[in-house]
C-alpha cells in the first residue's frame, strides 16, 4: 500500500466512548467497471488472500477437475469445518483417488467455534488437515492435477502448471499483471493485485457466460453459500440475503463482492482487523442503493462488556 495516511473507515465505540479506529481503503465500481467511489489507496498491490479462491477454482476447472455444485463451491471456500464441509473435502479427494495425507495445507482447527468445541469434546480423530479452512481448495488442486496428469507432490510450487494456470487466471480476471507472488497461510502461492483489480475480477465472475468456468464458479458459490463459508458466517448471510450477490472474505481485513449487474466492491482494512470489514462493506453496498434486512445484521459488529453488548464496530459514512 502507498505510504500515506489512509482514511478512517470504521470506529469502535465502547460505552459511548470511541476506543479504536480502523483505517483502510475501498473501491466501488459501477456497471461499466468505472470507479464510482474510492477511499484510500485503490491502485497499489495488496494480498487479496482468500478472495482469490474463485480464480483458483476457475483454474481447477480449466485443468479438468470434475467439480460442480456444492463441491465446486467448496473448492472456492474458506470453510468453517462443519461436518458437511469435511465430508465434501473427503469426496473431492476420493474423486482424485487420494487421502487426506496428500493435502499440502497445514493442520487447522475448525473456524466455527461451535464445531471446534464439539470436536474437542468428542476427541474427534479426523485428520486436522481436513479441518483447515483451505482444505477444499487444496483438494480441488489435487483433483485437477490428477485430471491433467500433473505431479501431486509439488502442486504448491509456484512453477507447477496448476499454480501457473491459477496465476494466469488472476491476471486475466483482474486485468492486471501479477507483480508479486508470496506464500499464503495455507501454503499456496499468494498473488498481489490492487483493490480495483480485485473488484474488477469479481465483476468478471458475475458477468461471465453461465457455461464458462467463471460462470460455473459464480453460480456454485451463489447457490451453495454455506459451502463457501459456513452456516454462521457473514459471506453466507450476504449471499443468502442479497439475491445474486457474490461475496468472499479473506484474511487480513479483505472482502470482495459483486452484484448481478456487475457493480462490485473491494475493501482492505489496513491493520488487518476482520471485525471491521463487513460494516465497511455494508456501507459501500449502501452507496449503490442495495437495501436488504441482512445488511442491518452485518452493519455493526457487537462489542461486549461482561458478556453483554456495550458498543459496536461501525463504518463511518462514505457520503
Amino acid at each position: 500500500m502507498a505510504e500515506f495516511s489512509l482514511p478512517v473507515l470504521a470506529q469502535v465505540t465502547r460505552s459511548g466512548f470511541v476506543e479504536s479506529r480502523h483505517r483502510g481503503s475501498l473501491v466501488v465500481l459501477d456497471t461499466a467497471g468505472r470507479v464510482n467511489t474510492a477511499r484510500g489507496d485503490v491502485t497499489s498491490p495488496i494480498y487479496p488472500r482468500s478472495t482469490l479462491k474463485p480464480m483458483q477454482a476457475v483454474a481447477m476447472l480449466q485443468a479438468g477437475a470434475d467439480l460442480d455444485g456444492p463441491l465446486l463451491a467448496l473448492a472456492a471456500a474458506s470453510h468453517a469445518a462443519e461436518p458437511f464441509h469435511v465430508d465434501g473435502v473427503r469426496r473431492i479427494l476420493e474423486r482424485a483417488g487420494l487421502g487426506a495425507d496428500a493435502l499440502g495445507c497445514p493442520p487447522g482447527a475448525p473456524l466455527d467455534p461451535v464445531v471446534a468445541e464439539e470436536v474437542l469434546r468428542a476427541n474427534d480423530p479426523t485428520d486436522p488437515r481436513l479441518w483447515m479452512n483451505c482444505s477444499g481448495k487444496h483438494a480441488g488442486f489435487l483433483l485437477a492435477c490428477v485430471a491433467s496428469g500433473w505431479p501431486t507432490e509439488s502442486y504448491l510450487d509456484p512453477a507447477h502448471p496448476m499454480q501457473a494456470r491459477a496465476t494466469a487466471e488472476m491476471a486475466d480476471a483482474s486485468g492486471e499483471a501479477v507483480s508479486h507472488l508470496g506464500v499464503d497461510g495455507c501454503g499456496a502461492p499468494a498473488a498481489t493485485m490492487s483493490l480495483t483489480g480485485l473488484a474488477r475480477a469479481f465483476a468478471a465472475f458475475v458477468r461471465a457466460e453461465p457455461a464458462s468456468a467463471r460462470g460455473r464458479v459464480a453460480a456454485a458459490m451463489r447457490a451453495y453459500p454455506e459451502y463457501v463459508a459456513g452456516t454462521r458466517k457473514p459471506d453466507t448471510w450476504l449471499m443468502r440475503g442479497v439475491p445474486g450477490a457474490l461475496a468472499k472474505g479473506g484474511a487480513e481485513g479483505v472482502v470482495a463482492m459483486a452484484l448481478p449487474d456487475g457493480r462490485a466492491v473491494a475493501v482492505k482494512i489496513d491493520d488487518g482487523a476482520q471485525r471491521a470489514i463487513w460494516p465497511v462493506a455494508v456501507a459501500a453496498l449502501r452507496t449503490l442503493g442495495v437495501d436488504a434486512p441482512v445488511l442491518d445484521r452485518l452493519a455493526e459488529a457487537p462489542l461486549l462488556g461482561g458478556g453483554l453488548p456495550v458498543g459496536a464496530v461501525e463504518a463511518l459514512p462514505l457520503g
